[in-house]
C-alpha cells in the first residue's frame, strides 16, 4: 500500500494530510464470519489527526455500492466492482483521501460486504456489518435497486434489530428515552435507488426524491400483525434517522458494459445518470458532517480507529456493543495521550526557550506561563470527558515537577556562571603583596573595587548574590590574615576592621536571605497563576461543552416536533401524543443547560 502523505506535525495543529492510493480492509470477515480489525488500516488511522468525515455504505450485494463510493472518491478504479453474481466486498473496507471541499479535514470512506449473500446465509453477520456501518460513519448511505417500495423497505429489517445490536447507554432506560438517545448518536440517512426506471410522480404530482422517500416511509393505519410488522422498518428508520435525503439514479449504460463500467469515461454513460451522480458527490461532500461523539466531541481519525476495535472486540466477546462505554474507554485513550503531548509540549517550549540560565526570576516566571498556557490548550483542545479532572490533574502535577525542575536547573547554571565570574576577577588578585603594613586598607579597597565590577557584569542570574555571599564566605580567613599582618594598625583599628567586616557579611547573608525569599514567593505566585489559568481554561471549555448539549438538545427538539407534526397529518394522534414526554423532557433540559450557562456552573478542583 502506498500512502501519499504532506505533513508538518507540531503540537497546535496536529493535521496529516494523507491520501491513501487504493482501499484496504479495515474489518475483516472470515470464513466463519468472525469479524476482526486490520492492524494495517488502524495504523493509517492513528496517523490521521484532522477530523473526519465518515461516508458508510450498505446494501444488498452486487447493487454498485462499491461504483459510488469510487465516485466520491474522485476514481474510477478502487473499490472493488465485480462482474458476477458472486459478492466482491467481505467486511468492511476503508479509503481515505483529503476532502474535497472541507480544508484540513480527511474524508473517510466504508464500503461493506454486501446483505443477503446467498453463499453466506448468516443474517446475524449482516446485522453486525450493517450495525458497525452506523456507528462509525456520519453519513450512512443504504443503496437499493428499482423503487422504494414495501418488499425494499421490509429488506431494510435491521434497522428493527439495532436497538438489540447496539446500546447507548450501559443501563437500558425506557423506550421513549432509549429512541430519542439513538438518534442522538445515529448518522445521517441517504437512500440511493439504483436504475429507477419510473416517474417521480405521486398522484399524477410531480415530486422530488425527497418528497418520494417520505411518503414511502408514511405509516399504514390499522392494528393488525402484517401492518404492525410493515411499519416496524418505518418506524425505526423515522425515529433513529431524523436527517435523512433520496436520490435516484438511470441505468448508467447497458447492462452488457456494466461489467466494464470502471473502464469508461461520463462521456460513455448516460448523461442522466452523470448528472445524478454529481449531484450525490455534491452533496455528501457538502452536507455530510465531521463524525461526532455526543457532547459535540469531533473525531479524528486515530479515535475513529479505536472506536472500531472497541465495537469489534464486544462483538466478538459476544457483547452488545455499548455507545457510552465506547466513549468511555475511549476518553481513557485520548486523555492519556493528551497529558503526555502536552506535557512533552512544555518541556519543548521550555527547553526552546530557556536556552541558557535567565537574568531575573521574572522573566523564567513569563517564559513558564506562556509555556503553561499553550500545554493546557493543547490539553484541552485533545481531551473529553474527563469529568473529576483526573488526567488534567496529573498533567498539572507534571508541570510542576518540570517547572521545579527548571528553576533547580536555572539556579545551578546561574551559581557555575558567577562563581566563574567571581574566579576571573579574583585571578589577578597578588593578596601576598598586601600582607604589610597598611595592606589591609589597600586589600579593602581592591575587594570592593572587585564587588563592583562583579555587580557591574552583565548575565549573572539570580544567584548572584548568593554566589558573592558564599565566594566572599570563603575568602573570609585570607582577610583575617591580611589583617593580622597589616602592623601598623592598632589593636584597637583591629577589632574596628573585624567588626565593619563582620556587619558588611552580615548585610550579604540578609540581601542574600531576603532575595531567596522573594524567590520562594515567586514560586507560590507561580503556582497561584498557574491553577488560575488551568481554572480559567476549564471554565472555557465546560462553557463550549455547555454549549454544544445545548445545541445537540435543540436540534433533538426541532427534529421531534417535526415527527410528532408528521404524525398528526397522517392521522396517527396516538402516537404524536406518546411523543409529548419526550419532547417534555428535551425541553427541561434545554432550559436547565440554559440556566447552568448564565450561573456559570461550579468547577472542582
Amino acid at each position: 500500500m502506498e500512502t501519499l502523505s504532506n505533513s508538518q506535525d507540531n503540537y497546535h495543529n496536529e493535521e496529516r494530510q494523507l491520501e491513501m492510493a487504493e482501499p484496504m480492509c479495515l474489518i475483516d470477515s472470515t470464513t466463519d464470519n468472525n469479524l476482526h480489525v486490520n492492524q494495517e488500516a488502524l495504523n493509517i488511522l492513528s496517523s490521521i489527526r484532522q477530523p473526519v468525515v465518515v461516508v458508510s455504505i450498505v446494501g444488498m450485494y452486487r447493487t454498485g455500492k462499491s461504483y459510488l463510493m469510487n465516485r466520491l472518491a474522485r476514481k474510477r478504479k478502487g473499490f472493488s466492482l465485480g462482474s458476477t453474481i458472486q459478492s466482491e466486498t467481505k467486511g468492511i473496507w476503508m479509503w481515505c483521501v483529503p476532502h474535497p471541499e472541507k480544508k484540513g479535514h480527511t474524508l473517510v470512506l466504508l464500503d461493506t460486504e454486501g446483505l443477503g449473500d446467498v453463499e453466506k446465509g448468516d443474517q446475524t453477520h449482516d446485522t453486525w456489518i450493517f450495525a458497525l456501518a452506523v456507528l462509525l460513519s456520519s453519513t450512512f448511505v443504504y443503496n437499493s435497486m428499482g423503487t422504494i417500495n414495501n418488499e425494499a423497505i421490509m429488506s431494510l429489517h435491521y434497522v428493527t434489530e439495532l436497538t438489540e445490536h447496539i446500546k447507548v447507554k450501559s443501563s437500558r432506560e425506557n423506550v421513549e428515552e432509549t429512541m430519542m438517545e439513538y438518534a442522538r448518536f445515529f448518522p445521517s440517512f441517504v437512500w440511493a435507488v439504483r436504475d429507477f426506471t419510473l416517474e417521480l410522480k405521486i398522484d399524477g404530482q410531480k415530486v422530488t426524491a425527497d418528497e418520494y422517500l417520505e411518503n414511502s416511509l408514511k405509516l399504514m393505519k390499522g392494528n393488525s400483525a402484517r401492518i404492525m410488522y410493515s411499519n416496524a422498518p418505518r418506524e425505526c428508520i423515522r425515529n433513529y434517522f431524523p436527517v435523512r435525503k433520496c436520490f435516484v439514479f438511470d441505468q448508467p449504460v447497458y447492462k452488457d458494459k456494466l461489467k466494464i463500467i470502471e473502464q469508461l469515461n461520463d462521456g460513455d454513460l448516460e448523461p442522466n445518470f452523470v448528472k445524478q451522480t454529481s449531484k450525490f458527490c455534491s452533496y455528501i461532500f457538502s452536507n455530510s458532517k465531521v463524525k461526532m461523539l455526543s457532547g459535540g466531541i469531533t473525531v479524528t481519525g486515530n479515535m475513529l480507529g479505536n472506536l472500531a476495535v472497541t465495537y469489534v472486540d464486544s462483538i466478538r466477546s459476544g457483547q452488545v456493543p455499548c455507545l457510552e462505554n465506547a466513549v468511555v474507554a475511549l476518553a481513557q485513550i485520548e486523555n492519556s495521550s493528551a497529558v503526555e503531548k502536552a506535557h512533552a509540549l512544555y518541556m519543548r517550549l521550555l527547553e526552546e526557550r530557556v536556552v541558557l540560565h535567565t537574568e531575573t526570576r521574572e522573566e523564567l516566571s513569563q517564559v513558564h506561563e506562556g509555556c503553561l498556557k499553550e500545554a493546557l490548550e493543547h490539553f484541552m483542545d485533545h481531551s473529553f470527558k474527563d469529568e473529576k479532572q483526573r488526567f488534567q490533574t496529573d498533567l498539572m502535577e507534571r508541570i510542576k515537577e518540570e517547572y521545579g525542575k527548571k528553576c533547580h536547573e536555572n539556579e545551578t547554571l546561574s551559581l557555575k556562571h558567577c562563581t566563574a565570574v567571581l574566579q576571573q576577577l579574583w585571578h589577578n588578585l597578588d593578596h601576598e603583596s598586601y600582607m604589610r603594613p597598611g595592606g589591609y586598607s589597600d586589600y579593602r579597597v581592591q575587594v570592593d573595587s572587585l564587588i563592583q565590577n562583579y555587580r557591574d557584569t552583565p548575565g549573572k542570574g539570580i544567584k548572584a548574590e548568593h554566589a558573592l555571599e558564599t565566594y566572599l564566605k570563603d575568602k573570609k580567613e585570607l582577610g583575617s590574615s591580611i589583617l593580622m599582618a597589616d602592623r601598623s594598625l592598632t589593636e584597637r583599628q583591629k577589632q574596628l576592621e573585624e567588626e565593619k567586616a563582620g556587619a558588611e557579611m552580615e548585610r550579604f547573608k540578609a540581601d542574600v536571605a531576603k532575595k531567596e525569599q522573594e524567590e520562594l514567593a515567586k514560586r507560590l505566585e507561580d503556582t497561584e497563576k498557574a491553577h488560575r489559568e488551568n481554572e480559567q481554561q476549564l471554565m472555557e471549555k465546560m462553557a463550549k461543552e455547555r454549549q454544544a448539549i445545548l445545541d445537540e438538545n435543540q436540534r433533538m427538539l426541532e427534529q421531534r416536533l417535526q415527527e410528532q407534526k408528521k404524525l398528526m397529518m397522517e392521522g396517527f394522534d396516538v402516537k404524536a401524543e406518546a411523543m409529548r414526554s419526550e419532547i417534555q423532557s428535551l425541553k427541561h433540559q434545554i432550559a436547565a443547560s440554559q440556566n447552568t450557562s448564565r450561573g456559570g456552573g461550579c468547577i472542582l478542583l
